[in-house]
């Protein structure tokens, strides 16, 4: 039996999407488009609460935060489905198109070195550097970084390499030396 109570057939295989994060990000952009989707959305979220799941798996499903879902149970509890229904959508537009998300989703699967630049990793501000000289996009570097969640993509920084390092071993430099065994007596 499968997960959801369903029989599960020899010749039932799992179906593989090709380039799948990407297409989760068209996907969430295109239920956050229109209105009627995000209400479908969130029926979805109130759907799979009521089977059992919880917060923090029904949020992992639909790409949101768990707290989100806890505010759309809440809003169901005190104005039924109407309270799913679109509110006053706080915050700004976003900055980037969909052609120019595509376009850095693209950028980030490639090393920063094939564009010029010296880094070896993707950091926020060197996206911030890259958006407003490639894409003539002003972001900050913070909000590269919750770009780089948006996306899925981790950015990892790069610690100093000691140039001429001798070979000595991990903990060879260390202030504090390691304890030697003592011999038995």
């Amino acid at each position: 039996m499968c997960h959801n109570g369903y029989p599960r057939g020899p010749d039932m295989r799992q179906l593989r999407i090709s380039n799948a994060a990407m297409m989760q990000i068209a996907v969430q952009r295109e239920i956050s488009r229109s209105e009627e989707a995000r209400y479908d959305h969130r029926l979805h979220g109130i759907l799979l609460t009521s089977r059992g799941l919880s917060c923090y798996e029904v949020a992992g499903l639909l790409g949101e935060d768990p707290r989100t879902i806890e505010r759309w149970v809440r809003r169901l509890e005190t104005k039924g489905l109407r309270g799913l229904r679109e509110g006053k959508r706080p915050g700004r537009p976003r900055r980037l198109s969909a052609a120019q998300w595509d376009a850095v989703y693209r950028d980030l699967q490639k090393r920063p070195r094939d564009f010029g630049y010296p880094q070896n990793l993707w950091s926020g501000r060197l996206l911030a550097h890259h958006l407003e000289t490639v894409h003539k996009v002003a972001l900050g570097a913070r909000q590269c970084q919750r770009l780089f969640q948006q996306i899925g993509f981790r950015a990892r920084k790069s610690g100093p390499i000691m140039a001429d390092a001798e070979p000595a071993g991990p903990g060879a430099h260390k202030k504090t030396p390691r304890s030697r065994p003592q011999p038995r007596r």
